[in-house]
């Protein structure tokens, strides 16, 4: 970690596996507690992101007044930084079944009593971007216009994380709010687009293996496996960005329009989603090796360092930790942008 010094410090609201606490502390921001209801991410997140405390709340039950309980945080803070990165699968454009998201739907708006309650210096969410093509249904709107009557300036936008320092085609809401800078505040952009062969393959430290290899190291090199069919059409499947015509009609219309496709060397990764191990659910086969991306290959695309380990018990479990999260470096920007910001503004 960076030993830069400043005053600001923040909470992480929808913390899961730590990716947005982990870049705002890399920025140098002293992020003191992380809250998430899932207890299967906590020793992932404590361990890699040691000094922080993990508070498992549900933050439909969490009362405002206890969050001043768990972590010492005052109301008016001036360097108080309030973070909501909700689970975000009901506003996805991703063609899931919203009923088992349906209560995730209502999370700004829970997010958004703590806002009010405490008025911190800042306020940063980032979310899928149809929590902003659902504005007035998502409580996007009502936040805004919230925090604009109370004197924040407001700055947010769709981002194209490619820009960003993220290898990825994943396009982001993000927003960031302060109430004592004269400026909106804006991440800095990259000078150069970043593609698949910058992150991974042998040349980055990436050993071939083969479909089902388990790494019990903590490198977590770890591979789905493949039935014979499924490795069969991969086979087949033009090396470096490839999707055949056979595919197509092997699908007939139905699932991912990328199943069992190819990432290429040249070009950014698809959005790394939950099911990034699944060959079946995205463009997630390795770009020459017959095998899904691994769960240390998703994890590095999203911008977590190699020595960030994944704790829960299951492949899966991991998967959804790795997807879900905001991309650290994405995150380092957001705060450097607000010390940045903070600095120039005294």
């Amino acid at each position: 970690m960076t030993e830069k010094k400043n005053k600001l410090k923040a909470i992480d609201f929808f913390c899961s596996g730590g990716g947005m606490t982990y870049g705002m502390r890399k920025a140098g921001i002293d992020v003191i507690a992380g809250i998430d209801n899932d207890p299967d991410v906590k020793d992932t997140y404590e361990k890699n992101n040691p000094g922080t405390n993990f508070i498992q709340a549900d933050v439909f039950e969490l009362k405002e007044i206890d969050l001043s309980k768990y972590t010492g945080i005052n109301k008016n803070d001036d360097n108080l930084i309030l973070i909501g990165c909700s689970p975000c699968q009901y506003w996805s454009i991703i063609q899931t079944d919203k009923k088992k998201s349906q209560k995730s739907k209502d999370l700004l708006k829970e997010f958004h009593r703590f806002v009010k309650f405490y008025n911190p210096g800042f306020v940063v969410v980032e979310n899928v971007p149809g929590l902003e093509r659902k504005a007035e249904e998502s409580g996007l709107k009502d936040f805004i216009d919230n925090l604009e009557k109370r004197g924040y300036k407001v700055y947010w936008d769709v981002h194209k994380l490619n820009e960003y320092g993220v290898p990825q085609t994943r396009k982001r809401f993000s927003l960031i709010a302060s109430r004592i800078t004269e400026n909106k505040i804006i991440p800095e952009k990259s000078t150069h687009n970043l593609i698949v062969k910058d992150f991974i393959g042998e040349h980055n430290g990436f050993p071939k293996v083969q479909a089902g290899f388990k790494d019990n190291s903590k490198f977590q090199h770890s591979v789905a496996g493949l039935s014979e069919e499924n490795l069969e059409i991969l086979s087949k499947t033009p090396k470096n960005g490839g999707n055949t015509v056979k595919q197509r009609k092997y699908f007939k219309g139905k699932g991912f329009r990328d199943s069992y496709s190819r990432m290429s060397w040249d070009k950014p990764a698809p959005t790394i989603t939950t099911k990034f191990f699944s060959i079946s659910n995205g463009r997630f086969a390795h770009p020459e090796e017959n095998r899904a991306i691994s769960l240390r290959e998703g994890a590095t695309l999203q911008t977590f360092p190699k020595d960030y380990v994944f704790y829960a018990k299951s492949m899966q479990a991991n998967a959804r930790m790795i997807g879900n999260a905001v991309p650290p470096e994405f995150a380092r920007r957001i705060g450097e942008a607000i010390i940045k910001e903070v600095k120039n503004g005294k």
